[in-house]
Order: C-alpha cells, then structure tokens, then sequence
C-alpha cells in the first residue's frame, strides 16, 4: 500500500473513532441520522456542487444506481448500527463490527474486483482481526457472560455488530467499485449518497414533528460532529481506494479501533490492560503488513 494511500486511511480511522464514540453519547435513533444527514447537505454543499458541476449530467443509469445503492446500504448502516449501540455496549459492537466488515470487504474485493492478496498482506488482515478483538477485552469479553443479563446483552452487540459488519462489506464493496471501476469521484459517491438518503427519512420525521424537534434539541451538536467527521473520513478512505486495492485499505481502516480505545476513556476502556496492549501491537504489525502487501 503506498504510503499516501496509508496516510489517509489512518486519518480517516481517527475520524471514525471520534464520530462512533459522540454517536454512543449521544443515544440516538432515527432523528440523529437525520440530523446527521441534514447536517451532511448543508456543510458540504459547497463542495459536492463543486465536484458535480459539469459531471453529473453526462451519469447514467449506472452511475445513479450505485450511488443510490450505496445511499441505501449506508442508511442501513446508520440504523443498525445505533439500535446496537442501544442495545449493547460500545466495546462490544464497535470491535465486532469493524473485525467482520474487513474480512468480508477483502474476500468481495478478491471475489469481484480481482484483486490479488500478498502472504503480508493476508498476515496483515489476520493481524488487524485478532487485534480487534484483543482491544475489546480479549477473552476476558466472553468472561463476562456468565451472568444471564450480561450474556445477553454481549449476545446482542455479539449479533447487531455482526450485521453492522456485513453492512460495512456492502458499502465498501458498492463504493470501491463505484471509485475504482465506474471511477466516479469520491466526494460525489458520498455527498450524493447521503442526498438519496433524505428522502428515505424525512417522512417519518414529518409525522412525528414533536419527536424530532425534542431530538433536535438534546443532539444538535452531537449531529454536527457526525456530520464533519464521518463524510471527511470516508471521502478519504474512497480515495485512498484508488491509489491501493480495496483488500488492503478495508481492513487498514480498523486501526480506528484502537485510536477508539485511547481516545473513549470509559467507554473503551473497560476490560484488561494488557489485552488490549496486545491487541494495540496486533493492528500496528497487521497495518504494516498491509502496507508491505
């Protein structure tokens, strides 16, 4: 992976982590989405009209059909990714859905983009995975499944963060083909995208007014953090995309898990010290194992 590519993926997972932990302070539902995407529309439209100026009318079928799809499958996403954060823990959700989506991402891109894997870079997903789960706890994180109450609820971000997973696959997959392939800009990929979305929510926001303007209130700022950090993170990693292979930067990104580990305090830090030093030194190798592959 070329250093550039390297380089921008590791900003984009400092922004990840910062917008996942406002997310899980803020408790949000739909209306943060929303707001989030609202928030998306205004900020950046002074660049996504930039970008689309004297490109958007020569796209086709093709080129709206994968933006909507990705829209979509990022509004999917957003959802379940939240009802996890309700339903479980942090530490939890967060490391499973960031450990399944890379390995899916990497053997679609394989599968679909023909890509080809090196013996580093295989190490260095592998390295990536296992330092994942070492940062949430290691074993100690099924240790606390003795109790019933606390069984289930590591079950439910267990199961919400692995369907979070399978949605990061998705888009990763969508969006690296839209950028390296249908080779459409990234900022246009994720501005329109969310611009899809729009349309998709506001319904059900219009027939509960009185709910989202309370959600407006307490999460307003919570939403404008979102809304600067997660299209910033992204649009780098869609072009960091088209400088390495898709196999290589998807699972770079879960170095996002352990800048999500120093910088969630309480949050994050639950569980033993050393697992997740360990699990620290796992991604470090697994990152620089992708950018040798």
């Amino acid at each position: 992976m070329p250093l550039t590519a390297l380089a921008l993926v590791l900003v984009a997972a400092l922004l990840h982590a910062l917008w996942n932990i406002v997310a899980k302070k803020a408790e949000g539902g739909a209306p943060l989405v929303l707001l989030s995407a609202l928030g998306v529309a205004v900020l950046w439209a002074p660049l996504g009209l930039w970008a689309a100026w004297g490109t958007l009318p020569h796209w086709g079928p093709r080129e709206w059909g994968l933006v909507l799809a990705s829209g979509l499958t990022h509004l999917a996403y957003f959802h379940v990714l939240l009802r996890g954060y309700a339903a479980s823990d942090l530490t939890v959700v967060y490391p499973v859905a960031r450990g399944t989506g890379p390995l899916i991402s990497a053997c679609g891109a394989l599968l679909l983009l023909d890509e080809r894997l090196s013996l580093a870079g295989a190490l260095g997903i592998a390295g990536v995975t296992a330092g994942v789960f070492l940062v949430a706890g290691g074993p100690g994180l099924w240790a606390q499944a003795h109790d019933p109450a606390r069984r289930r609820r590591v079950l439910a971000g267990v199961g919400w963060g692995a369907a979070t997973g399978v949605l990061i696959a998705g888009y990763t997959l969508i969006d690296g083909y839209a950028v390296k392939v249908a080779l459409l800009s990234p900022i246009l990929v994720d501005y329109f995208g969310n611009l899809l979305r729009l349309p998709f929510m506001l319904p059900a926001a219009l027939r509960a007014r009185a709910d989202f303007l309370a959600s407006f209130r307490r999460q307003w700022r919570h939403a404008l953090l979102i809304a600067v950090c997660s299209p910033l993170g992204y649009v780098l990693v869609l072009y960091a995309a088209t400088m390495a292979p898709l196999s290589h930067v998807a699972p770079a990104r879960e170095v996002s898990m352990l800048f999500a580990a120093l910088l969630g305090g309480r949050l994050l830090g639950e569980g033993d010290r050393g697992w997740r030093l360990a699990g620290a030194a796992c991604i470090g190798l697994g990152v620089a194992g992708l950018a040798l592959g």
